[in-house]
């Protein structure tokens, strides 16, 4: 397959993932306690394996390899039909297991401390892309519209606006929190809890748990397990230099209650 074709199919592809992301919001939406089953088959689908190699061939970090190596430049001279394919029967013979993501400590802006990324492989990337494609549209119907944190089309700019508009409307006092080392801390149980609230396929649970616990190869190369916590850098990668959530609590000195806006990062790879 030569670019134009290869252009032309990611362009057909992304109009049928539309599609059946639109059906998916649709009854997310309609339905707020329904759980959604057989999504697996629309992982593995290859439109959405498709799109997903494309977004992750266009991100920064697609120059970056994983533990076995391998960029995205590298994949796409062997081939990205014969790639994708392969991904696709291993996806559906149930032999795809994710690696461990290679450690990388980058300086923490303002301060001494360092920020632990988690570069996965290409062919994990992928994968999480294709299962974010899925996941994506049943979850955006339960955020509330305060939230502005990894969610396509809000961004850190939207909430600073909605800020200076709430502080423009006698709201006084702005509280900034921060939740200490997030990605390191989230428990893997109550996120599995969270996410079979809204997904019955047993399949595809089981595949972000192996995402979970895939581990991590440090920078003096022990193999270290993940218990808790989910590496920085993988599925959804920052576009600025503080990919956590900060809250920011406003009270308003003549109103009752609180309004919040949470700022977060803007692009998920």
């Amino acid at each position: 397959m030569n670019t134009d074709e290869l252009e032309q199919a990611v362009y057909m592809a992304g109009r049928r993932v539309l599609e059946i992301q639109a059906k998916l919001h649709r009854w997310a939406v309609d339905d707020p306690h329904r759980r959604f089953g057989d999504l697996f088959n629309l992982v593995a689908d290859p439109a959405f394996l498709l799109v997903a190699w494309d977004r992750v061939r266009g991100n920064k970090g697609a120059k970056t390899a994983g533990v076995d190596g391998h960029t995205a430049a590298s994949i796409q001279a062997r081939g990205v039909e014969e790639f994708l394919g392969a991904l696709r029967d291993s996806l559906k013979d149930r032999s795809f297991s994710p690696l461990p993501s290679r450690e990388r400590l980058i300086p923490k802006p303002g301060t001494a401390k360092r920020r632990r990324l988690g570069i996965s492989t290409i062919r994990d990337r992928v994968v999480q892309a294709s299962l974010k494609l899925v996941l994506e549209p049943v979850f955006e119907a339960d955020f509330l519209p305060c939230s502005y944190g990894f969610r396509p089309g809000h961004r850190v700019h939207d909430a600073v606006a909605e800020v200076r508009h709430l502080t423009s409307h006698s709201y006084e006092w702005i509280v900034e929190g921060d939740i200490r080392a997030c990605f390191d801390e989230i428990s893997h149980v109550a996120l599995m809890d969270r996410v079979r609230a809204r997904v019955g396929d047993n399949r595809v649970l089981a595949l972000v748990k192996a995402f979970l616990k895939a581990g991590i190869l440090t920078e003096d190369g022990a193999l270290k397990d993940t218990d808790t916590g989910t590496p920085q850098g993988s599925l959804c990668a920052a576009a600025h230099n503080e990919p956590y959530e900060q809250c920011w609590v406003m009270r308003s000195a003549g109103l009752p209650g609180l309004v919040t806006a949470t700022l977060g990062a803007e692009h998920c790879a």
